[in-house]
């Protein structure tokens, strides 16, 4: 037998083998759809921040959620199962809903404008206890170096349209695993930025909300294309009403202060 023969018989020996082993390695649950196909990144450090004053609500308070497509409700098999909508009964309240699929601080939606025009476009009559804004993973592909800029601009006009207000931000939470650095970038700079108004944060990347563990009970890795589930939605309206209820609790110290001038 010719060398080329040989080899053409040990390729398509290889082919088999390495087809067996994918199917193997299906069958025995080794397949991990949240395996990115590029980066990844240790999460993300807030980094020096100033100590957020304790988070005041009244009874059934009035909260507007803004942000992008998971706040919009995507993937839930109705948007108002959403985890901005169940909120509402978790906190005993009321939710007003602002979520544009697609948008970021700096992209804009497929339904609306980035952040910024958005901000301005809200009603300033709204008068809500309090402002929930979040994401953006749509941000990740956008200049790094404009990104903290951005934000600041959204926040100024957000603190400029509801000046009582308190503000949380919800950063972005993964939608893939391990966490893409620049979801993680995104974090760490959102953090910052919040951190240096004395804004509470809650990083959904640091707090390992979703893990490989619950990744596929969580996230919608079909028609979802990578959104939270019903259960998805669920489990994270839980984890912000926790976050409000943990702020609520914090200590009143004498470093607690609001909106000083904003990092750059």
């Amino acid at each position: 037998m010719t060398l080329r023969a040989l080899t053409r018989r040990r390729r398509s020996a290889l082919a088999i083998v390495g087809a067996l082993a994918v199917v193997v390695g299906v069958t025995l649950g080794v397949w991990r759809p949240w395996a990115p196909l590029t980066e990844t990144a240790p999460v993300a450090a807030s980094g020096d921040a100033l100590s957020p004053a304790p988070l005041v609500l009244p009874e059934n308070p009035r909260v507007l959620v803004f942000g992008d497509s998971w706040t919009y409700g995507a993937a839930a098999s109705d948007p108002t199962l959403g985890y901005a909508y169940l909120l509402a009964d978790l906190i005993e309240g009321e939710t007003i809903v602002n979520g544009v699929s697609g948008s970021g601080y700096q992209r804009p939606g497929y339904a609306g404008p980035a952040f910024g025009e958005r901000i301005a476009a809200l009603d300033p009559e709204l008068n809500p206890d309090l402002i929930v804004i979040q994401g953006s993973i749509n941000d990740r592909r956008q200049d790094a170096a404009s990104y903290p800029a951005a934000v600041n601009a959204a926040w100024d006009a957000l603190r400029a349209t509801y000046p009582d207000a308190p503000i949380v931000v919800l950063g972005p939470a993964p939608h893939e695993l391990p966490v893409g650095a620049s979801t993680a970038r995104i974090d760490r700079d959102l953090a910052r930025l919040a951190g240096a108004r004395g804004w509470w944060y809650i990083s959904p990347v640091k707090d390992e909300w979703i893990t490989p563990d619950n990744y596929l009970d969580l996230i919608d890795v079909g028609a979802g294309r990578m959104h939270p589930s019903d259960a998805g939605h669920r489990y994270l309206a839980e984890r912000v009403a926790d976050a409000l209820e943990r702020f609520a609790g914090a200590p009143v110290t004498d470093a607690d202060a609001a909106d000083p001038v904003p990092a750059k």
